[in-house]
């Protein structure tokens, strides 16, 4: 039996036909007027997206290399910061400061738990002299959601950069940089973006640059001030991927037609979808209160294999999801809704994953899609979201 293939993974995601044939078109140089230009509409509407009037630099690399970037050009070694750790891209952060000779402070959460203001706050009053504050707003390995313009109002009065990884939610979820007072944001080309990877995007505030000014980065690719002087010239530093570019321009170009309420408005429906289905399910969810938009992290029942439910899903159904990490392996599974994804999409990874738990022994309760087709319609009738 022939399947429509469904990449319902938390990245990469699916790649829509505008912006695939976008990718596909010839090759232009990218030192000449005719990319100068698509970079000049790329960039207005880059700050749109990220909300900010500040510069939006585009590197050729992945979502890790764009960290890499943040860290090693906005913070010296010898310095310190404050790691929020609550799952595995949250220990990523502290391995590429530790890298860097950065000292780390960590505040580590239990994963499937938000961080807190409060608890910032204290150990800021206990290490007075971080410079940062370096946290995910989506953990993508647990699908929690981070209150990170609560964070932001801790560290109003204080002299410290707010360093936010947005790879799981710009585009997906609201993350307004220069309303949020977010110091530095950061993104990947491979999940709301609908983009390939390779791309990575970052914005600094007036503050991070002023920061940034006493650094000198310690990788000679990644030097943001230089990038910054090339971007104001419709420019890269070094060779553009010229064809992401291009694509990202299309990806945007379909945002702007949109809108972002009524895009926010469809991926809060598709997470209410999710989560209201899973729990019919009789499953417990991963990610309790504060939950990523992006993606749905569940556990399987106790004597299931989630590696086995995973393979299943695919063999049978033609649905790729994505399973736990580290300690989390073979337990949880991820169900990724973002970007160029429909309820229709949502519905046949449910099953497949419904499917695929009771082929593994575990038991499903019946009448899930219904309740979560409920749920998406009464989420995106509700006016507020």
């Amino acid at each position: 039996m022939l399947n429509k293939n469904r990449l319902l993974a938390p990245g990469p995601t699916p790649v829509p036909e505008r912006v695939r044939l976008a990718l596909a078109q010839d090759m232009i140089h990218h030192r000449k007027p005719e990319f100068k230009a698509i970079m000049a509409q790329v960039q207005q509407r880059l700050q749109k997206l990220f909300g900010t009037t500040q510069p939006v630099l585009s590197l050729a690399c992945s979502g890790t290399g764009v960290m890499t970037a943040a860290v090693t050009n906005l913070f010296s070694p010898g310095e310190k910061v404050l790691v929020i750790e609550a799952g595995k891209f949250g220990e990523r952060w502290a391995e590429i400061c530790e890298a860097s000779n950065v000292a780390v402070e960590k505040l580590v959460f239990d994963w499937g738990q938000a961080a807190t203001a409060e608890a910032v706050a204290k150990m800021l009053d206990l290490h007075p002299d971080c410079k940062g504050v370096l946290i995910q707003l989506s953990e993508t390995s647990t699908g929690v959601l981070h209150p990170v313009q609560e964070i932001a109002n801790v560290l109003k009065d204080r002299d410290i950069l707010l360093v936010v990884d947005g790879i799981s939610a710009v585009s997906i979820s609201p993350c307004f940089m220069d309303d949020w007072n977010i110091d530095c944001l950061l993104t990947g080309s491979q999940k709301g973006l609908m983009l390939p990877p390779g791309l990575g995007l970052i914005a600094c505030s007036d503050k991070a640059w002023k920061k940034a000014e006493s650094v000198t980065p310690s990788c000679f690719y990644f030097n943001l001030r230089a990038e910054k002087q090339k971007i104001l010239q419709d420019q890269t530093l070094f060779t553009t991927p010229v064809s992401l570019i291009v694509g990202l321009n299309e990806s945007l170009a379909m945002f702007e037609e949109t809108g972002f309420d009524v895009i926010f408005k469809k991926q809060w429906a598709l997470t209410m979808m999710a989560r209201t289905a899973l729990t019919a399910m009789g499953l417990e969810l991963f990610a309790k209160d504060h939950f990523t938009w992006g993606l749905t992290s569940v556990l399987v029942p106790e004597n299931v294999d989630a590696t086995a439910v995973l393979a299943y899903a695919n063999e049978n159904f033609g649905v790729i999801l994505a399973g736990g990490q580290a300690h989390m392996k073979g337990r949880l599974v991820r169900i990724g809704h973002m970007g160029w994804v429909d309820w229709a999409d949502l519905a046949a990874g449910l099953h497949a994953f419904a499917e695929g738990c009771k082929a593994c022994g575990g038991t499903i309760e019946s009448g899930y899609l219904e309740k979560g087709l409920h749920a998406y319609h009464s989420a995106l009738n509700v006016s507020d979201k």
